[in-house]
């Protein structure tokens, strides 16, 4: 970033996990393949992937089986239900093996759970998935909540899971911090009137995260230290 800003009000940061902490497309990638393959529909690859993840399991799916981002209307229902189904056995029997934390993740939440930060998990990933995954990589207790993308009615962009942190904590949304890598994050963000911060390495379906206009925009999650005064 060319100029260091700092916010100095921050007292809750809500995290996005696929594309913000975590790189899960290989694992993603395995399990969506399998499950259209074994519906008789054309296999999909890592990189067409990597531009449908973001806004659930339902919507990836439903992408694989359109081999497109727009989803085809005319797929039938049960069809869907069943493909979701089969990704999500397939995606559990991985073990997540492929996946692996960000560059400088682990330090920079550590160093914010250290300097007093509460920190919470706000992805659209299905919940069953997010704690172990969390367990498996040692960050697990640094998060105050973890929150899943079935654990509220709207996942993100809508603004109800922030809007309940916000309720929880008794913070108002300008002492929150959205962290995240997609426009999903940075309108829901907005959408709850708090702080966003996005990464450029995540997934946004191909497009440059700074077009939707988020405050702050970094290569690296680590620079998030700098923004807040945190001594690393």
């Amino acid at each position: 970033m060319e100029t260091v800003m700092t916010l100095q009000d921050i007292q809750l940061i809500a995290f996005d996990l696929d594309g913000t902490l975590l790189d899960s497309v290989p694992d993603l990638a395995v399990a969506a393949d399998q499950a259209v393959q074994s519906l008789d529909f054309p296999s999909v690859t890592e990189e067409q992937v990597r531009d449908w993840v973001g806004n659930g399991a339902d919507i990836l799916i439903g992408r694989a089986l359109s081999q497109n981002i727009k989803v085809d209307e005319s797929l039938d229902l049960d069809l869907l239900k069943q493909a979701r189904v089969r990704f999500d056995e397939y995606y559990h029997q991985g073990g997540h093996q492929l996946s692996h934390l960000y560059s400088n993740v682990t330090s920079t939440l550590k160093a914010l759970h250290q300097a007093g930060y509460k920190m919470a998990i706000v992805t659209n990933k299905p919940s069953a998935f997010v704690p172990d995954i969390l367990q498996q990589h040692g960050i697990a207790d640094l998060f105050v909540d973890v929150i899943g993308g079935d654990d509220f009615p709207n996942k993100k962009p809508d603004p109800m899971a922030l809007n309940w942190l916000l309720d929880k904590h008794q913070v108002s949304a300008q002492q929150m911090l959205m962290v995240g890598d997609s426009k999903n994050d940075v309108l829901a963000a907005k959408n709850a009137g708090c702080h966003s911060f996005a990464l450029t390495y995540g997934y946004n379906h191909g497009e440059p995260i700074s077009d939707s206009a988020p405050e702050y925009v970094a290569d690296n999650i680590a620079e998030l230290l700098d923004v807040l005064s945190v001594s690393q």
